[in-house]
């Protein structure tokens, strides 16, 4: 069906893709996979009209095609589910959907029939979502399911998705796969990229591999063991991919008691509390929708009206914003990077420096130099891969500009680190890194709070899980006791009026 050949993709700088080849056959889903930075998303938005390659051409159905926009692209049955969400959030999920082809009657806009169509989509998936919500109101999760539903609506040939389980729940994963077995089923052929190796047996015919940039190769999936699908993508094998020195019983840190949202209605956070001990990784496990981050969030002083109370070395904190838990040494990486975390259209020091001005600022005298260390130690610590300390953060791979915003919270030195979701869409190489990295950081004595939606990640790296579900904490398990099993027997729990069990 589609055939790309001899892409070549330059940036300033970047060399993003040197003769890059790709085939995709009707009714398949076929795996795109390497390390970030190794041209994936580059590969997709050249084939998507976003970016024009220098070299090469594309081919479907055997007939080659000019594709220099993103009309083009749809014109030639392409649609493509972008790793980061390009909804409008301050409109309905209909008029997401049909966003410039919208159903017009003698008055305008046939808004009846906009709502009834996309509802009659949205039922046919069984999402649950009604179709005149705004997108502000939707979790991240229904989000994601919005996009596809909004890409499929294009009646494409061909369906690219990147990242399109990075967000979503277990059951919404198996959601999608069923909508993904149907569409290959009809004919349609489906690009698809992810970082999480488990899911390339269940879903997945083929899988091609990218490397810096180059064609590494392409196999069949079911003939192909994991092992040797990480050393094609990493050019190297991972003896060790978690690392951790667990640590048990040190004295504790940190405490949050009687958390609580402070909603009269729609409460997510009521009544939790924990505990965080010195070199310590706390997990927070659970659904989407448990409660996790809208936890973190009031701690960090995120929430307003919040209640509760939290202590730090035997010390009762007073933290009504952000700023006042910097003060007291606690930092949060958010989950959303592009909303939340990054500055896009700033530089990778720009992004870098931005919580340490006072360290580099001195009235209206800038330390150019201080700046420019600062920017390098966490370069250098995260392994970020950029071309310049000057290169936009837009233009990174989103596991770089991850490393970016992990690299940025760890130069205010902080004493507890709270990571939301810390290797959302990054490659297997650069998880390990991040595993090795908060591993050294314990060893320094930081405690860190991870809320992680892959249960591998948590049951490896956590000295102790708390699971979360209907915003409140049902059970706390340590490291020697935990599992997959244990885990979502706690997340699945339902709570009697949102009381702590």
């Amino acid at each position: 069906m589609l055939e790309m050949k001899n892409i070549c993709k330059s940036f300033p700088g970047v060399k993003a893709l040197q003769h890059v080849d790709f085939q995709l056959k009707a009714g398949e889903i076929h795996a795109l996979l390497g390390e970030n930075g190794a041209g994936k998303s580059t590969l997709i938005k050249v084939l998507g009209g976003i970016y024009i390659a220098e070299e090469g051409e594309i081919l479907i159905d055997g007939k080659p095609v000019k594709i220099n926009n993103v009309n083009a692209a749809r014109d030639n049955g392409i649609s493509i589910i972008h790793q980061e969400l390009v909804l409008v959030p301050h409109m309905t999920v209909a008029e997401n959907i049909f966003l410039g082809r919208e159903p017009m009657g003698k008055f305008g806009v046939d808004m009846r029939q906009m709502s009834n169509d996309a509802q009659k989509m949205l039922d046919r998936f069984g999402l649950g979502i009604q179709s005149t919500s705004l997108i502000a109101d939707l979790s991240i999760a229904q989000q994601q399911m919005v996009e596809i539903v909004k890409a499929i609506s294009f009646n494409c040939r061909i369906l690219v998705m990147d990242e399109p389980t990075s967000s979503i729940s277990d059951r919404e994963v198996e959601q999608l796969f069923e909508i993904m077995r149907g569409l290959a089923a009809q004919g349609v052929g489906i690009v698809y990229i992810s970082h999480k190796m488990s899911e390339l047996d269940e879903v997945c015919d083929r899988v091609t591999v990218l490397r810096d940039g180059t064609y590494v190769g392409t196999r069949v999936v079911r003939e192909t063991p994991r092992d040797e699908l990480i050393a094609l993508m990493v050019g190297r094998s991972l003896d060790q991919y978690y690392t951790r020195d667990h640590v048990k019983n040190t004295p504790v840190f940190f405490k949050a008691e009687h958390i609580d949202d402070g909603k009269k209605s729609h409460k997510r956070v009521n009544d939790v509390s924990f505990e965080v001990r010195e070199g310590e990784i706390v997990g927070f496990a659970g659904l989407v929708g448990a409660g996790r981050s809208e936890t973190m969030h009031c701690v960090f002083g995120l929430t307003r009206g919040s209640k509760g109370t939290v202590s730090m070395g035997g010390q009762t904190l007073t933290i009504k914003s952000p700023v006042d838990a910097m003060k007291y040494g606690i930092s949060l990486v958010p989950e959303n990077r592009k909303v939340e975390g990054l500055y896009h259209v700033q530089s990778v020091a720009f992004n870098s420096t931005i919580e340490v001005l006072h360290e580099f600022i001195n009235a209206l005298r800038v330390n150019d130099k201080r700046e420019h260390e600062i920017t390098q130690e966490f370069i250098d610590k995260m392994n970020t891969k950029t071309p310049s300390h000057e290169q936009a953060v837009t233009n990174l791979s989103g596991g770089n500009q991850q490393k970016v915003m992990i690299g940025r919270w760890l130069a205010t030195k902080p004493k507890l680190l709270i990571l939301d979701e810390p290797t959302r869409g990054v490659d297997v190489g650069a998880k390990a890194e991040i595993y090795e990295i908060m591993n050294e950081l314990t060893k320094q004595g930081m405690s860190i709070i991870m809320i992680s939606s892959e249960l591998p990640e948590i049951i490896n790296m956590a000295d102790r899980v708390y699971v979360m579900s209907e915003g409140t904490i049902t059970g706390c398990i340590d490291y020697e006791n935990v599992s997959q099993e244990a885990i979502m027997k706690l997340a699945t729990l339902e709570t009697a009026g949102g009381a702590n069990k």
